[in-house]
């Protein structure tokens, strides 16, 4: 019996990487920016998990760039070191020892844990930040909020570069000023940008919930840009799922052929999203 149960395993999953087929090729070389928030990273099984993904599709000819948040743990060291914090229009002030804080957990703690995580699965991943090789350069989002940058231009070289030596690059949200400055930026915002200096063939944005919902509280699974306005207007996008919509949409106008928002949280959410026909998430495309 134990025999007859491990040959339908087996054979289920012949059945699996057989059905993956066509997604395979369809895509092989193609870059995909996967933007990982820092709710998603869970536990360190999840991340061992996720990293795992990640060096598969490496593996199969996807050339993934991951794009990393850290909210959480920037709060807690936050805390830790007893920086208090302000807030205008419900978004924090970064000030100058804030983003010191910001940069240290961001490019070190958090970026190298991913790094880490991606090479013990046997790939080769590098930590970037938007500072290295001028990769985002930034002007100041809004003067109220202090060293917070929006991405003014995009210098997406090196990521060619490491794409051509089979390096995965893993890039923690800060941008280089154009006097030297260090600006934090929206991690969705980043991912944005990056996939739209490199015209990704698909921008993830893994979160902690499972996609965009309709008035009915259901997750849609196709969506067109015109439907996400639609929504954004009559109130059934709304709080937090706004930003990343508007991500999605300025995406899609600088040429991403399409943004998935999916939950990060969710085991093997990447390769179903990618490699499986049901996918993952709400999958929006231009109009």
């Amino acid at each position: 019996m134990k025999t007859r149960d491990m040959n339908r395993d087996w054979i289920a999953t012949a059945a699996t990487l057989n059905s993956a087929l066509p997604y395979l090729q369809r895509y092989d070389c193609a870059v995909v920016v996967i933007k990982l928030g820092g709710h998603a990273m869970g536990s360190d099984e999840a991340m061992e998990s996720f990293a795992r993904d990640v060096v598969l599709m490496r593996q199969v000819g996807v050339n993934p760039v991951i794009v990393h948040g850290g909210g959480p743990m920037i709060n807690a060291m936050l805390k830790q070191l007893d920086i208090q914090s302000e807030f205008v229009g419900g978004k924090r002030v970064t000030d100058k020892a804030t983003v010191e804080v910001v940069e240290m957990v961001l490019s070190g703690l958090v970026n190298k844990r991913i790094v880490q995580a991606i090479n013990g699965q046997g790939g080769t991943a590098v930590g970037l930040s938007g500072k290295d090789a001028n990769l985002i350069v930034c002007d100041q989002a809004d003067p109220a909020l202090g060293f917070v940058g929006a991405p003014a231009q995009m210098n997406p070289k090196i990521l060619h570069d490491l794409f051509a030596h089979d390096v995965i690059p893993v890039i923690a949200p800060l941008g280089a000023g154009r006097e030297g400055e260090t600006f934090n930026i929206n991690g969705d915002t980043a991912a944005g940008a990056i996939a739209s200096a490199l015209k990704a063939d698909r921008l993830l944005l893994l979160t902690d919930v499972s996609g965009v919902k309709n008035a009915a509280g259901e997750v849609v699974t196709e969506l067109k840009a015109g439907q996400i306005r639609e929504m954004t207007m009559d109130g059934t996008i709304a709080g937090g799922m706004i930003p990343k919509t508007e991500t999605a949409l300025d995406a899609l106008h600088s040429g991403v052929r399409a943004v998935v928002i999916l939950d990060g949280r969710a085991r093997n959410a990447v390769l179903l999203e990618l490699f499986t026909e049901h996918g993952a998430g709400s999958l929006i495309r231009p109009d």
